[in-house]
This record gives structure tokens, C-alpha cells and sequence, in this order.
């Protein structure tokens, strides 16, 4: 039961009335018109901007309008009450019998409470981790891959069809970086001393690539040119590296759909050519010269004929070349060839999640499947900013398995999944993130995660004590459904039915802006207010949970305690942590 868009229904309804009368002119665009919690909840319940969004188009004074639909909201049985604020904002008071209605829902409807139907929506593509596979995943692309995962997550319970994808760029110069490197640890393995030069990657991890190598090959490979060993190097250091991604993936129940090679788009058949084609015959690539780049040397900018993407007409800044100078594609070629290889599978609806330092691609990247579409296909790209890790305030030493950073496997081995998951998604995305590895694991409620599972906990820990209070007595949801929540009477109580109410909300608008930190916010906020009606059982007998004395107001309670873990499950599953029953 979603009382915002029941409330929305409503309030179309009242508008027709009003145009029925001649009060209002008909056929009004009805589509900036919203119902949401008012920003003080000390206002009411719910608050639109009818009025104000309308008044222009209808020709009137906004304040005289939210009059008129106010005077109409309160013929409603449910409306308490209908009030004009400021300029022409309305709030409404609902009648306490409504939230009652919700709590019976929730408790009816259970894991599917706030669950989205979207019928009418093609499948959606959410392309995340992406890491390159040259060695383990760091912390940042931890943000990533969780983010990604949680929104994937989001989407789905929101009734989106969605496919987890992985971009496996294993095409290009660093992978022939990476056949070099597990060479050399090769080589190390049958007993030579090396060097690891740079340029090319000094981490321990590839020791174990070049013993299998020594182990698979002996001393095969060691006389052998370039040319001839690489590609085999290769294709076993990408296949090590990514096991171990998925391993690292793995341990945070990160789990994907579709694996994509970059490589295959220029096998047997040679999409990035056809896609190139494509584009020449709709006249969206030409020979031309690009100007010098802004701000950069004059040295790094080539002044000769390219074969460029004509990116300006979709918006970006510049055009874009698609092939390098030895003839060969650029990057960015490929990434268009893949993007169309998605439209091709049907999706129309992509969303990528990059790293910060990719803000400069998304112009182009926009540009492209707008260009390869024909505007028929959107793309949202997510930018995840950095995370600097932390213990106890102090900046963690880099790894020696990985050469230059600290591993998330290392994390998740010493916080755990549900820590890392949790305060990835307790910050927006777009904002860099200070991971505290001590904090993470304290108790309290500076530490997001411990307080909100402390709050499922305490949920189960007061059913036990009810079966202790009231053996045999039967407390399941469907019995608890069928009570009387007029008895939960207190503001408290009231309150955190009403947080309860908006977690349709909740899940809708953070999976329509793909902004799964709203969803832990939610959550935190959630498990403040049930923390604080515990508490607030501690000083006054009577809101006590269990009452020994009187059976029928503990039903009630129970009920709404039953409500707020059923929530905080639901939420936590999509979040992908843990709702414990008890806590250490």
C-alpha cells in the first residue's frame, strides 16, 4: 500500500471535480504535480505543489488555488485535515485510521511490501566493476561493484528486469603489460633472479600465475619469441586475474549475469568495423583534423587527418577520433561497438558505473549511443569518487600482496561484508568516502551498519521475549494482521508507523534517480525511530513491547514491531547485508 500515490490519485480526482465545476479549465498538465512527506514532519503528513506548479497554467493566484483544491482535499473521509502554507503549498492530516489500514498491509503483503510492478518497462542493463583485468580489485572498485550491485538489487524490487554485466577489457596495450609481468614471474618461478622494471606490474599476486605457468609449460616458453609466448601468457594471466576478481566479487555476494569480452568484439566478426559503417552511412563520421586540446601540451596533440566521430551533434564538446594512427581502433571505437552490442540484446535503458577519473568520457559516451540508437536508448552513467581508507583516522599503509594499494579482498577479510556493502552505500556516490576500518567495527551509533542491524535484532530479541511472556500464544503475521492497531496510540508509535508508510516511496524514488544511498538513509533513520520508542518503553511501563498483564495491546505492539523487521529486512536484502536475529 503506497499512500503517496493513493494520495496522488486522489488528488487527481479533485482536480477533475474542480474542472467538472468550471473551477479549474480542463486538460491540465498534471505531470510536475507531487505528493510527498512534508521537510517538517510537524507540518503534516503528506504535502503537494499543486497549486503552484498549476496556478500559471490555469491562470490563477496560486494561494487562491491550493484554497480551492484544499477546500475539495477535505471532503476526502481519510483527510484530517487540508492546509495552505506560504505561497501556496498544501499539507495534509491524515486520519490515524489510514496508517492502521497501511500497518494491516504490511503485515498482509510482508517481503513484497513496496515491491514495484513495471509492466510497461523494457530490461534494463546496469554495467558495473568493469575493473581491468591486470590484478585484484581495490577498495575503489569495491565502491563500485557494491554500488552496482545494490542498484541492480533496487531496480529488480522496484519490478524492473535487469542484467548485472561485466566489461572485460581484455583487448589492448595493458594486458600485453600484464602477459610481461606474469612472464618475468614465469621465469622467477623456474629459479631465475628478476627485475620487475617499470611500467609494468611489480604485485606478488602474479607469483602464482607464473609458478602455474612453470608448472604447465617447464621451460618451453623461456626460448621462445615474443610474438609466440605472449598471446599464451596472456590468456592465462587474464583468466587468473579474472578467478581472482570473481573470488574478490564473490565475497561480497556480488554475482553477474553476463561476462563480456572486449576482445570478441573484434573476432570472427568485426563489430567495431560494422558499427563504424553504421555510422558513416548515416553521415556521423568524416575526415577531418581536430583542433589542440585545451590545457594540455602541445607535444601530446597530433595535427593530421583522422577518422572522427561526429560527437558534437549530440552534445559533446569535441568530435572523437576512432582510429589511432598505426590504423588501429581507439578505445573509444570499441566502447561504441559494445554499447550498440547492447541495444542489439534488446536493452534500451543502460546504466554504467565508472570511477571518478572517468568523468571526462561520459560527454562522448552519451553522445555515441544517442548516435547508435537514434535516440532511442538512454544512458545514465554513475560516477563513484574515490574512498581513502582509513584506521582510526590515520590513512592504511599500502599492500604488499598488491604492490601499490590495500586489496578489498583485505578489507572484507578484516571488517566483512556487510560493513564494507553498508558504508559503501551510506554516502552519495558522487561524493568521496573516508572508510575507517575501526569505526566500522564499534558499536554504536556513529557506526551506521551495527545500528541499524541492531535494530532487526532487537526486533527478534523482543518476539522471544514475547513467547516467553505468552507460551504457546500465536504471534505470526497473519494473526497480527488481523488485530487492532487503534491501540498503538502514542506519537511515538504513530510516527514510526508513518516512517513505515513511506518505504514504497522510498524504494520508487531511489530506483528512479538510481540512488540507492537513499535507501540506507531510509533505514538508518528507521532504526533511530524504533531505537528511540524502545527507549522510550524503558521510562514509561505502559509502551513497553511485551506487557505480561495485557495480552491485547502486546498483540498490537508485536505487530508493529513485526512491521519495522519486515522493513528493515526488505531493505537490507537489497542493500545485500545481513539482518541478524541477535548480535555479539
Amino acid at each position: 500500500m503506497n499512500i503517496f500515490r493513493l494520495f496522488e490519485a486522489r488528488l487527481r480526482e479533485a482536480l477533475e471535480r474542480l474542472a467538472a465545476t468550471g473551477a479549474l479549465p480542463p486538460g491540465l498538465d498534471l505531470g510536475r504535480v507531487l505528493v510527498e512527506p512534508p521537510r517538517d514532519p510537524s507540518h503534516g503528513d503528506l504535502a503537494t505543489n499543486a497549486a503552484m506548479v498549476l496556478a500559471k497554467e490555469a491562470r490563477m493566484n496560486p494561494r487562491a488555488l491550493a484554497e480551492a483544491i484544499a477546500a475539495e482535499l477535505r471532503k476526502d473521509g481519510q483527510v484530517a485535515a487540508a492546509e495552505v502554507a506560504g505561497p501556496g503549498f498544501i499539507n495534509l492530516r491524515l486520519n490515524p485510521e489510514l496508517y492502521g489500514e497501511v500497518l494491516r498491509a504490511l503485515l498482509r503483503e510482508g517481503p513484497a511490501f513496496g515491491r514495484g510492478e513495471r509492466t510497461d518497462s523494457g530490461p534494463v542493463n546496469v554495467e558495473y566493476v568493469s575493473a581491468n583485468p591486470t590484478g585484484p580489485l581495490h577498495v575503489g572498485h569495491g565502491r563500485g561493484a557494491v554500488f552496482g550491485d545494490a542498484l541492480a538489487s533496487l531496480l529488480s524490487f522496484a519490478g524492473y528486469r535487469v542484467a548485472r554485466e561485466y566489461y572485460i577489457n581484455d583487448a589492448g596495450a595493458q594486458v600485453d603489460v600484464l602477459a610481461r609481468s606474469a612472464h618475468l614471474r614465469y621465469r622467477e618461478a623456474l629459479g631465475e633472479q628478476v627485475q620487475i622494471p617499470d611500467g609494468l606490474y611489480p604485485g606478488e599476486y602474479l607469483k602464482p600465475v607464473g609458478e602455474a605457468l612453470a608448472a604447465r609449460f617447464g621451460r618451453s616458453l623461456v626460448d621462445k619469441p615474443e610474438s609466440e609466448w605472449l598471446p599464451i601468457v596472456r590468456e592465462a594471466a587474464i583468466e587468473a586475474m579474472m578467478m581472482m576478481i570473481r573470488e574478490d566479487l564473490a565475497a561480497l555476494d556480488i554475482r553477474h549475469d553476463v561476462f563480456f569480452s572486449e576482445r570478441s568484439l573484434a573476432g570472427e566478426t568485426d563489430q567495431i568495423r560494422e558499427t563504424i559503417e553504421q555510422l558513416k552511412r548515416r553521415g556521423l563520421v568524416y575526415e577531418g583534423r581536430l583542433p589542440p586540446p585545451k590545457g594540455q601540451p602541445i607535444e601530446d596533440w597530433e595535427d593530421r587527418q583522422q577518422t572522427l566521430f561526429r560527437a558534437t551533434a549530440f552534445g559533446d564538446d569535441v568530435d572523437r577520433p576512432l582510429l589511432k594512427s598505426d590504423g588501429s581502433y581507439t578505445y573509444f571505437a570499441a566502447d561504441i561497438a559494445y554499447h550498440r552490442s547492447k541495444l542489439e540484446r534488446g536493452f534500451r535503458t543502460m546504466i554504467d558505473v565508472w570511477g571518478a577519473d572517468h568523468g571526462g568520457y561520459v560527454k562522448r559516451m552519451k553522445a555515441a549511443v544517442a548516435a547508435v540508437s537514434g535516440g532511442e536508448a538512454e544512458l545514465d552513467v554513475k560516477l563513484c569518487q574515490l574512498v581513502r581508507l582509513l584506521r582510526a583516522s590515520e590513512p592504511v599503509k599500502m599492500s604488499k600482496r598488491a604492490g601499490d594499494f590495500v586489496t578489498l579482498g583485505e578489507v572484507v577479510d578484516e571488517v566483512g561484508k556487510d560493513a564494507v556493502r553498508f558504508m559503501m552505500l551510506f554516502r552519495k556516490n558522487d561524493a568521496s568516502l573516508d572508510f575507517d576500518l575501526q569505526k566500522v567495527l564499534e558499536q554504536s551509533k556513529d557506526n551506521p551498519v551495527f545500528y541499524v542491524q541492531y535494530a532487526h535484532a532487537r526486533c527478534a530479541s523482543v518476539f522471544r521475549q514475547a513467547a516467553e511472556a505468552f507460551p504457546g500464544a500465536d504471534f505470526s503475521p497473519g494473526t497480527l494482521a488481523e488485530v487492532d492497531p487503534a491501540q498503538l496510540a502514542d506519537p511515538s508509535e504513530l510516527g514510526l508507523i508513518r516512517h513505515l508508510a513511506q518505504y514504497p516511496r522510498v524504494v520508487e524514488g531511489a530506483a528512479d534517480s538510481h540512488e540507492p544511498h537513499r535507501l540506507a538513509f531510509y533505514l538508518y533513520d528507521l532504526a533511530g525511530a524504533f531505537h528511540a520508542l524502545w527507549n522510550k518503553g524503558k521510562d514509561l511501563p505502559q509502551l513497553r513491547f511485551v506487557n505480561q498483564s495485557d495480552k491485547p495491546s502486546t498483540q498490537a505492539r508485536l505487530a508493529l514491531v513485526h512491521a519495522v523487521r519486515c522493513v528493515l529486512a526488505s531493505g537490507l536484502a537489497i542493500l545485500g547485508v545481513t539482518a541478524p536475529d541477535e548480535m555479539r
